[in-house]
């Protein structure tokens, strides 16, 4: 089971982040990404918000670095580590600047990008950027589609109910034909989405009990099955965050149980969150974290 970094400052939720995340900054980041590739991690992450209402920032939280850019910089200090957008919103962008925009990073990372992707669920943001709402799953599906068609090609063409493109020039483009797509998501659906449409599922603020519920409900469905017996994609991955945070330093015990049963659930990938006090107890976490995986 592999483990992920849900990197710490680039999201700060209110009465979940740490003290000195409020003053950290790009070299802080970037300490945490080279630790964490240093120490065998699959992937950092970065999410997306543009702009949320001032009353929704008291629940969501205010503070969301760009993952373009923000990625784009950690790439030139790392190599190996992967940069996973966790997520982007689709309804906010035409499926070719996707491509663009992040087949460049994926260009630039040597082919590093793992490209998380999600329908979108703040109404007043959609509306603040001009976007749809009211069909943002079905526009969601196509334009899932349209970036497998245009994903890693020059001259991309694809027709679909939303989106319709031929006879454009998308210059440069992803170096990786199979940048894994992971679908973010809380519901049956978006697992659904995953399963028929990308490479993984990354849930969040789900409980154990519902991850397991949700995962037996679609393993059932003849979408599993059709997706199980393909032998042209990937391996599919379920990208399972902890309830709560890991504690691996204090906790070692509650921390094997805890993964043990995300393994159980059938994770195949660990976005781990880790209790910390400062950056040093922080990258001290991870290679606690580390350890108890391997």
């Amino acid at each position: 089971m592999k483990l992920g970094v849900v990197t710490p400052v680039v999201t700060r939720l209110p009465r979940a982040h740490a003290t000195w995340e409020e003053t950290a900054g790009i070299a802080e980041i970037t300490r945490i990404a080279v630790e964490a590739e240093r120490l065998g991690y699959h992937h950092v992450t970065c999410s997306e918000h543009v702009a949320l209402p001032t009353e929704v920032a008291e629940v969501r939280g205010s503070t969301y670095w760009d993952p373009l850019a923000t990625l784009a910089y950690l790439a030139a200090r790392t190599s190996a580590i992967r940069l996973a957008t966790h997520v982007v919103v689709l309804g906010y962008h035409h499926p070719l600047e996707i491509a663009k925009r992040y087949g460049t990073l994926d260009r630039v990372s040597d082919g590093r990008l793992v490209l998380g992707i999600g329908v979108g669920s703040l109404q007043e943001e959609f509306e603040l950027l001009g976007a749809p709402f009211a069909d943002r799953g079905e526009r969601a599906d196509d334009a899932i589609r349209a970036l497998r068609a245009a994903w890693a090609r020059p001259e991309p063409e694809y027709s679909g109910p939303f989106y319709e493109f031929e006879a454009f020039v998308v210059d440069p483009c992803a170096v990786n034909p199979r940048t894994p797509i992971w679908i973010g998501g809380r519901t049956a659906r978006s697992l659904r989405r995953a399963v028929e449409l990308a490479d993984g599922w990354a849930p969040f603020g789900l409980s154990r009990t519902d991850l397991g519920e949700l995962i037996a409900r679609v393993r059932d469905t003849e979408a599993w099955a059709t997706r199980a017996a393909r032998t042209d994609a990937p391996p599919f991955e379920l990208v399972l965050q902890n309830e709560h945070p890991f504690d691996p330093i204090a906790e070692p015990d509650r921390v094997r149980e805890a993964t043990g049963r995300l393994a159980d659930a059938g994770a195949t990938i660990v976005n781990a969150r880790v209790v910390h006090h400062s950056l040093d107890h922080y990258v001290e976490q991870l290679a606690a974290m580390r350890d108890l995986a391997a």
